[in-house]
């Protein structure tokens, strides 16, 4: 059943949608079809009328042009869109010497498209097909089979900071709020997690980013994020926007998602950047009883035409010992681009926890595990045990057209001990994806996926090797 908020949210969808179709209708009435929207469409008329009409002109490529933003960093190596940003990422700040290239259709409906803090989100609802009837896990977020789901609602206030200027100190922060299927992945213990820990709701709220950016002119910037950030490492991101396609990859739905604390990202040049920070520890609050003092350090290098990124980091470094999601995270992520149309991205991690509870039934007196975090399949008559796993996953992606990228992802992960999964077996995926772009405010991106365990049943909840899914969701930014 759908919940009152997923039912208000599709509605404040289909508002939108009907606002600009209307004035579509009105538009065509009264102009022949190929003639251009009038950039004054923007700033007259009430607030949805102001709203439909951006969209309108995006939708048919007549948003008014705008100077290309001065930028101090290397040539972007991508087109954004069709992908999530013309930039090789990394975690941790925003992009150093890089100015805000986006559109923000509710800031143009207010009459602030102008100002220093934004408003913005998107609303992310989506279907699946699946062999499974029980549980799509380990793909993720989609865990639901054959349904229908919001998978995220999300609104951001931010206020952006100016790292392509070098001469003074700036500031800026972050506010989201985050709804929808997807917070069973996001949350953090003691961040509102009785929703997901105590109760197991389908759907819930998370706040999954509040921080406070701090930007010096040192060398060529420095940036101290001060709060809860998303875990620095990695090729996907949380936010549905942010990936080049709809599920994640094995590598991605097992690792870190958030950490609480302060990081510091230092641009020593064009080509260089070095970070260092000091967390809770993965996934919980500084309030919760699982918090650990945790390490974060963090190379970044690139080569000095933009075609190839370096980026390694040990993330969230302490004792290990078992507690929730206290991983032991030693990333490494690898972006090229082989010309103008294809490019590829590559990541590794190694994780492992320590003293992890034996959870395979061959000890006389197994010690409990915690709420939200699984035990291991340690050898018969350990109580105890260490529970190591590594995976790789590989992108290809190949520009069609400025609206249009398709890409293939093959992916391996080893959950040697189950401690990661519940259930100990090596995993492989394949997926053929698809993103198209209607302006730059709404991404249709359908996949086809097969998965694969190949020790001992790991999908459908243990029953099944293998798994074929199919899939699309649907993201309209506001």
């Amino acid at each position: 059943m759908i919940s009152f908020r997923t039912k208000g949210c599709i509605l404040l969808t289909g508002l939108l949608l009907a606002s600009a179709a209307t004035l579509h209708a009105q538009t065509s009435d009264t102009t022949p079809s190929d003639a251009p929207l009038q950039s004054s469409d923007l700033t007259q008329g009430n607030f949805f009328q102001r709203l439909g009409h951006f969209y309108l002109h995006d939708w048919n490529g007549t948003l008014p042009s705008t100077p290309t933003p001065q930028r101090r960093a290397l040539d972007p190596p991508l087109d954004s869109p069709p992908y999530p940003s013309s930039d090789w990422g990394y975690g941790g700040s925003s992009p150093i010497g890089v100015p805000d290239g986006n559109t923000y259709p509710l800031m143009s409906a207010l009459k602030l498209q102008n100002s220093r803090t934004k408003i913005y989100g998107w609303v992310a609802p989506s279907f699946n097909y699946s062999t499974s009837d029980k549980n799509n896990f380990p793909v993720s977020y989609d865990v639901f089979p054959n349904s229908v789901v919001l998978n995220q609602a999300v609104i951001y206030i931010e206020r952006l900071l100016d790292t392509v200027q070098n001469r003074h100190f700036d500031w800026g922060y972050h506010i989201t709020g985050f709804f929808g299927n997807d917070y069973r992945f996001t949350t953090a213990k003691d961040y509102l997690s009785q929703q997901l820990l105590q109760k197991n709701r389908r759907y819930g709220f998370d706040p999954v980013l509040e921080y406070a950016d701090l930007y010096f002119p040192v060398k060529e910037g420095l940036n101290i994020r001060i709060g809860r950030f998303l875990s620095v490492p990695g090729i996907e991101a949380q936010l549905a926007p942010n990936n080049y396609n709809m599920t994640h990859s094995l590598l991605y739905t097992i690792d870190p998602f958030t950490d609480t604390g302060i990081i510091g990202s230092l641009k020593l040049s064009k080509q260089w950047m070095v970070q260092l920070g000091l967390s809770a520890g993965h996934d919980v609050a500084p309030w919760s009883d699982d918090r650990k003092p945790s390490a974060i350090a963090c190379v970044n290098y690139s080569t000095a035409s933009n075609r190839n990124n370096f980026y390694a980091c040990a993330n969230g470094i302490n004792d290990g010992k078992y507690a929730y999601n206290n991983l032991q995270h030693y990333d490494a992520t690898w972006y090229h681009k082989f010309d103008a149309k294809w490019h590829m991205a590559t990541e590794a991690w190694y994780m492992y926890e320590r003293e992890v509870p034996n959870v395979a039934e061959n000890v006389a007196n197994p010690v409990p595990i915690e709420t939200g975090a699984n035990g291991a399949y340690c050898a018969p008559g350990q109580v105890r045990c260490t529970a190591p796993e590594y995976a790789i996953v590989n992108y290809i992606n190949r520009e069609v057209n400025p609206h249009l990228t398709v890409g293939f992802r093959s992916d391996l992960l080893n959950d040697k001990k189950g401690q990661r999964t519940g259930i100990a077996t090596k995993y492989t995926e394949n997926t053929l994806y698809a993103t198209k772009y209607f302006g730059t405010t709404v991404m249709l991106r359908p996949e086809i996926r097969f998965d694969h365990s190949w020790d001992r049943p790991g999908y459908n909840n243990g029953t099944a090797r293998n798994q074929f899914f199919v899939g699309a969701d649907l993201i309209y930014k506001f």
